[in-house]
């Protein structure tokens, strides 16, 4: 029986082929393979046309990385700079949409130190007044909170301002990630393409963050983000985002990996999806007595116990009905176990407060990346709220209208 030899770049035709299609997601496929390979075959034409007028000009020339259309607020004083210093500063003139070409998604090595020293630090000038703007809207971004004091600084250092209108797109779905955002100010719909129809599956309202999981993974971005009014935004830039963020990620994933597949919510997950949550915790650590959640707060984010212990308290009622500023203590939750995810379920204030008891550690997932990944999770969360109903009237001994109140909905421990 003779073998067949594949011929050399067939795997690599067909395999690019096939990423166009699911990106792409073409109602004909023969026509867009067509179309497909004929741009392939007039790239090549055009790279040996190239080949053949100079190869001395080829050998001297620097190809030009592709430019992201971006309004930033930069030093406009290099203008009369060098003339590849000019093209550049040119770039953000063309029309003001925050994201244009992709940009070749290169493979990066966390655990590789030379990678480190091959990429300078990167410092945008900003004013007194953007700075201070640029830390407020950055304090409460997890991906942030388990940076160093230094790594954060250069991280502040290397964020540019993104000033955006009405119906910019700041990325799109499918295109390459180049830059992770903070949001300072304005409104943000997140679009994601059904079946070939876009729908809006969120929105972001002056704060937040997005445009991290396409640079931590390189993949293509899985949604696309329109301003809906003026704002401004901060963005960081790949190099800089994987020579920070995922290094230290990189560290936090190996030290967490283990302690969150034994988390018992969290079996439902794939192990890729559990990996990402481990990309997007804070850690927390409080002293004996710290009020950690408080009763009547809003809720923001969710809970695990890393370490120590927790206790649950709620403020019990007279036979009036009437709240007491007593609180009873209804629960406690351990290593492994989490809390805080009922109120977020329910979008409803915090409706116990929560302790720590002795030295405690917790990780912390905020509410849009609670919303985003623990999707699978809720109906497991949505089953405790019954549960938690018949613990508390146990324990009071009463009545209907405390089984009515938001009281159940907060302590979510296993």
């Amino acid at each position: 029986m003779s073998t067949v030899e594949i011929p050399a770049g067939l795997k690599e035709l067909l395999q690019g082929y096939t990423l166009e299609v699911l990106r792409r997601r073409p109602p004909n496929l023969v026509e867009f393979a067509v179309q497909h390979f004929t741009r392939i075959l007039e790239n090549q034409k055009n790279e040996q046309r190239a080949g053949k007028q100079s190869s001395s000009d080829t050998s001297s020339s620097k190809p030009a990385e592709k430019e992201v259309a971006i309004e930033t607020v930069a030093n406009k004083s290099n203008e009369n700079d060098d003339e590849e210093e000019e093209e550049q500063f040119k770039s953000p003139q063309v029309p003001k949409h925050v994201c244009s070409a992709s940009v070749c998604a290169e493979a990066y090595d966390p655990d590789d130190d030379a990678d480190d020293d091959a990429q300078p630090q990167v410092v945008h000038p900003k004013t007194q007044e953007q700075r201070q703007r640029l830390q407020d809207a950055c304090k409460d971004i997890l991906l942030f909170k388990t940076l160093e004091k230094e790594q954060f600084s250069e991280v502040l250092d290397a964020m540019f301002e993104v000033l955006v209108k009405p119906q910019d797109h700041i990325i799109d779905q499918g295109d390459d990630g180049d830059n992770f955002y903070v949001i300072d100010k304005g409104v943000y719909d997140i679009f994601v393409a059904k079946d070939g129809v876009s729908v809006c599956v969120g929105k972001y309202n002056n704060k937040g963050s997005f445009g991290e999981l396409a640079l931590m993974y390189n993949t293509l971005r899985a949604a696309t983000i329109v301003a809906t009014e003026e704002g401004t935004l901060w963005g960081l830039d790949r190099a800089t985002f994987h020579r920070l963020i995922v290094k230290n990620n990189a560290k936090k994933r190996r030290m967490y990996e283990a302690f969150i597949e034994c988390v018992p919510l969290l079996n439902c997950l794939e192990l890729s999806e559990r990996m990402k949550i481990v990309d997007v915790l804070g850690v927390r650590a409080f002293k004996d007595g710290d009020r950690i959640i408080a009763q009547g707060d809003k809720a923001d984010c969710f809970y695990i116990v890393e370490s120590g212990e927790v206790k649950i308290l709620i403020k019990s009622k007279t036979k009036a009905g009437r709240q007491d500023n007593a609180e009873v203590e209804v629960a406690r939750c351990s290593r492994g176990q989490y809390f805080g995810e009922l109120a977020l379920v329910t979008n409803k204030p915090r409706a116990a407060s929560v302790y720590a008891v002795g030295e405690t550690k917790c990780l912390v997932i905020d509410i849009q990346a609670f919303e985003r990944l623990l999707g699978p999770c809720m109906d497991i969360m949505k089953r405790n709220i019954s549960q938690y109903e018949d613990q508390l009237v146990a324990l009071f001994g009463c009545s209907d209208d405390l089984k009515h109140q938001d009281s159940v909905s907060e302590p979510a421990c296993e």
